[in-house]
Formats: structure tokens, C-alpha cells, sequence
């Protein structure tokens, strides 16, 4: 497998909880799958995963070589956490077909929190 791109990200957990405060679940459901809302909706810190699931998201469109942009939507990119140690990205959309373009047969993902910040680094491989 060669590497094609690598994207981080890192976001702050307090501005997180202050969109989610403001715009509620317009913003929750534009930004988050109902997969994600509801592994998060589970979690004592919900924030800090609300935080770490956007910033695996910036990270993964940075891998691709882009940022999220109109005509891409966040729910684009699923980050599945049912193994806590290797989150896994499903695509779709637009998201989908920037993997093909790009040959990128898998990305891998890691993740972590804090209560400030939550930060990821995905690596896009090809096949």
C-alpha cells in the first residue's frame, strides 16, 4: 500500500458545545450521521466526542486533499467507533467519489481528547 495523503486536525471542545448549544440538532444533524449521534449520545463526555468526530472528519478531507467545502456533505463521512482503538471511516456521496479519483482504497484513522481539545490524523492508502 502507498500512502496518498495524510490530513490532522485539531478542534477546540468548548467551540464545539457553543454551535452545538446555539444551533442544536440542525447543526447535529447536518454535521453528524445518526450512527454517530447515537455512539456519542452513549458517552459520559459527549463534547469531547462531538469534538473528536468533527476533527476525524476535517482530518479525513484533508487526507483526500481537500477541506470540506459546499457540495460535500458532512454526513459524507462516517466515523464508526465500535472498536475504540481503530475507528473505521465509511464514505459516501461526493466523499466516495473523491476516493476513487484519487485511488485511495482505505484511510486509517486515530483519534484522541481532552477536555480543551480534540484532535485526528487520518492516512489515505491506496490499494
Amino acid at each position: 500500500m502507498r500512502i496518498v495523503g495524510i490530513g490532522t486536525q485539531i478542534v477546540d471542545c468548548l467551540r464545539v458545545r457553543k454551535l452545538i448549544d446555539r444551533h442544536g440538532e440542525v447543526f447535529v444533524g447536518q454535521v453528524y450521521t445518526l450512527s454517530e449521534q447515537a455512539y456519542i449520545r452513549e458517552r459520559r463526555h459527549s463534547t469531547e466526542h462531538y469534538a473528536a468526530v468533527w476533527a476525524a472528519k476535517e482530518a479525513v478531507f484533508r487526507s483526500l486533499g481537500t477541506t470540506w467545502r459546499r457540495g460535500i456533505a458532512w454526513i459524507d463521512v462516517e466515523i464508526a467507533c465500535e472498536n475504540a482503538i481503530e475507528p473505521e471511516v465509511r464514505v459516501s456521496g461526493l466523499t466516495a467519489a473523491l476516493l476513487t479519483q484519487r485511488d485511495v482504497a482505505q484511510i486509517r484513522l486515530a483519534m484522541a481528547h481532552c477536555r480543551a481539545y480534540a484532535t485526528a490524523t487520518a492516512i489515505a492508502m491506496s490499494g
